[in-house]
């Protein structure tokens, strides 16, 4: 059986829990390795709309185990509410189907008081941060200052921690002009938090290895995109954690040499959330597909930034993943459109780049060079095979093939798990 990481080729919101959904029927384990609830993953199945943050999207199929890995940073409150979210929609979630890594961090409430406090700091020169906490907790991993997920199995030497740590944290609130987050309230609060958690707790790294020599295979789900990882991303506006492929190793305990194939999930145009550059940008596009009811955060809500599709940025992804394969999402977007535009290289002052520079300053500096496809002009959504898709459809998928150097193996022409097509 093959072990697969999907990861998103470009800001985030490129689909990626609706392929991890739809390869979901083929594996038997699904593994989020990075992040925290700061993603939002949309699957539309039978009609029915499920919107998960940290848990897999795998928890969607009977029979499957869910795994939240060691580089994630996990909200005990935030994971409750989806856990009864999901419930309420019909889903089964157990020990038996959702384990959480006993080394993976919390997030408590004095990194989210922390990353708003942060963040109105900036003033305009915001990252667009979720205000969920996330950075602040991956600050306190790295600073070896973090609560793991493991003492919520220890109730008595979390209470001591945690309010430790609260103390510590609240000066730095108070000096920043923050509300103090409540000592004894916050402990009592994750203490029961704790309680609920804690059956789900274990060493998921053993877990994965086990399940791999009995035969079993893997699917690592990427959170964010690849412009969003903390190394190669647009920083500083990126993440806090590692969104490529190799974080999906480190997140999860699996080493790369049990890792048989990586596949890139890229829009058929291009979007961001947030703060940033972005060459593409285009206003009448992004108009379009709000206009349409499309592009809009499945976490925090916000319209997303869109634009024409970056074979730029594609390209580059699919290098730094290793992808052997793509995954495209929203190809039906399009439909109505009679000029169709790849953006296929950069003008930065004068001289023709194909791989996008490393600072802020260059990307912006940055002119997209355009070719133009003609639109196929024809409702996709009902399309059963890919050989069905009109040609000038299937041409401009090949023409992406070309430019990003990895085969097109799957095309999303709708948010249906049905209307996904094998190419």
């Amino acid at each position: 059986m093959s072990n697969t990481i999907v990861v998103g080729a470009q800001w985030g919101d490129e689909g990626k829990g609706k392929i991890v959904d739809y390869l979901t029927e083929n594996t038997d384990v699904v593994v989020r390795a990075a992040g925290g609830n700061n993603a939002g993953h949309t699957v539309i199945s039978n009609g029915q709309k499920y919107i998960l943050h940290l848990i897999p999207s795998g928890i969607l199929w009977e029979g499957k185990m869910c795994v939240i890995g060691n580089g994630v940073v996990m909200d005990p409150f935030g994971l409750l509410e989806e856990i009864a979210k999901l419930r309420g929609q019909g889903v089964k979630i157990t020990p038996e189907n959702l384990l959480i890594s006993d080394t993976a961090h919390l997030v408590m409430p004095y990194h989210k008081a922390l990353d708003r406090a942060r963040e109105a700091k900036r003033g305009d020169k915001k990252i667009g941060t979720t205000g969920r906490g996330i950075g602040p907790a991956y600050a306190d991993k790295v600073e070896r200052g973090g609560l793991r997920t493991v003492l919520l199995t220890q109730p008595e030497i979390l209470e001591h921690e945690l309010r430790e740590r609260i103390i510590q944290h609240n000066e730095t609130l108070l000096a920043a002009g923050v509300e103090e987050v409540p000592v004894e309230e916050t402990v009592q609060k994750v203490l029961e938090a704790a309680k609920v958690l804690a059956p789900h707790i274990t060493n998921t790294a053993v877990y994965c290895h086990e399940a791999i020599k009995a035969g079993k295979s893997l699917l690592f789900e990427g959170a964010q995109g690849t412009y969003l990882d903390i190394d190669h991303g647009t920083y500083p506006f990126v993440t806090s954690s590692n969104t490529t492929a190799g974080g999906a190793c480190t997140g999860s305990g699996v080493p790369p040499r049990m890792i048989d194939k990586v596949v890139a999930v890229g829009k058929a145009y291009t979007t961001r959330v947030g703060s940033g550059p972005f060459v593409t940008e285009n206003e009448d596009i992004g108009d379009m597909l709000h206009n349409m009811g499309r592009e809009f955060g499945a976490t925090t809500g916000r319209a997303r930034r869109c634009g024409w599709l970056d074979a730029v940025l594609v390209r580059y992804a699919v290098m730094i993943n290793g992808a052997d394969e793509l995954a495209i999402t929203n190809l039906d977007g399009l439909d109505g459109l009679d000029e169709i535009k790849i953006c296929t290289a950069y003008n930065l002052r004068g001289t023709v780049i194909h791989y996008p520079p490393s600072t802020v300053a260059d990307i912006e500096a940055c002119e997209p060079i355009y070719e133009s496809h003609q639109g196929w002009k024809q409702d996709l959504s009902q399309t059963k095979k890919f050989a069905d898709l009109p040609p000038l459809a299937k041409a401009y998928l090949m023409r992406l093939e070309e430019l990003s150097g990895a085969r097109i193996a799957l095309v999303g022409i709708g948010p249906d798990r049905e209307q996904t097509l094998v190419a």
